[in-house]
Order: C-alpha cells, then sequence, then structure tokens
C-alpha cells in the first residue's frame, strides 16, 4: 500500500488526524535530529575555543584595559617565564594591591573585586593569560569618573609583579 491508498483508507475510516500526526511526526523527528546534531556542534566548537578577551570597557573614564584601542588603554603585563606562571601565587600578589579584596581564580583566569574603604563602591579586576601576555581590566561598578584609581590598581599591580619577577 502507498501513502495515497493509506491516506483513502484513513478517510473512509476518518482516522486522517492519526495518519497526517504520524507522518508529520517522522518528519519533525528527523528534521530535530539534525538540529539537535547541528546545535551539539556548534555548542562544542564554542567550548572548545578558549575565550581570550576581556569584557570591554564602557564608556565612561571609569575603567582601563590592555585590550582596549582608545582612552581606556593600558599596557598589557608581559611574562618573564610564561609557561611556569602559578595563578594562586599572582592571586596573592593581587591581595597587596588592595586591603579589602575578594579573589577567585582559576588556570589562566583571575577575578578579584576590591571594595573602597569608605563609601563601599565595588571595583572588579579580571587577569586573563595568553600565552605570555597577561591581559588586565580594571573598572567600576558605579560612578562615572573614577579619579585614576582603577589606572593606579594596574599600575601598582605592574609593580609589584615586576618586583616578583613574573612580568618584564
Amino acid at each position: 500500500m502507498n501513502k495515497r491508498q493509506l491516506l483513502t483508507t484513513a478517510q473512509n475510516n476518518r482516522l486522517t488526524p492519526w495518519f497526517n500526526l504520524i507522518v508529520d511526526t517522522h518528519l519533525v523527528t528527523s528534521t530535530m535530529n539534525t538540529l539537535l546534531f547541528i546545535l551539539i556542534l556548534i555548542m562544542s566548537s564554542t567550548s572548545a575555543a578558549k575565550s581570550i578577551h576581556l569584557k570591554a570597557c564602557p564608556n565612561k573614564p571609569n575603567c582601563v584595559s590592555s585590550q582596549a584601542n582608545d582612552e581606556h588603554a593600558i599596557v598589557p603585563f608581559i611574562l618573564t617565564k610564561a609557561p611556569l606562571i602559578n595563578m594562586k601565587q599572582v592571586a596573592t600578589l593581587v591581595s597587596q594591591v588592595g586591603a579589602r579584596t575578594n579573589i577567585s581564580h582559576e588556570d589562566d583566569k583571575l577575578h578579584a573585586e576590591f571594595t573602597s574603604r569608605v563609601f563601599g563602591f565595588v571595583d572588579d579586576l579580571d587577569l586573563i593569560i595568553d600565552n605570555n601576555t597577561i591581559h588586565v581590566r580594571s573598572a567600576s561598578r558605579t560612578g562615572h569618573y573614577d579619579f585614576g584609581v582603577n589606572r593606579r590598581r594596574v599600575e601598582k599591580l605592574r609593580s609589584i609583579l615586576k618586583e616578583q619577577g613574573i612580568i618584564q
């Protein structure tokens, strides 16, 4: 029996809705399998790629980034011994930059939150290792102008890392 004969039989038996559902379900299932396969490919390729990009600075003068090309730009840190970098040691040195600091880190990334003493403003510092370079971003969460606090923080960290022989 071909599809036309099945359809005629189904119409005679008033089963047309069920028959169409079965045929449509087969088409939907094969389409869904194809879409699922494509989605898995996309997800696996993006998770395998390592992100070495920092969040862009907002259009305010309260942020510096080594990946910026405008007034927010700051020179990245160049490692002296790229494969031997110890992020736990770097986290300890970052804590020397400010008194009220909360730090988290993993293999090649570090995030620190600095809280100001008087008003409790929070600034974020992010470091990402990319080969022999540490990209850095420091930004205020609130307000418009930071009076150069983030730039000075990064430069203080630069001098501490230089003293320890971690960067050039």
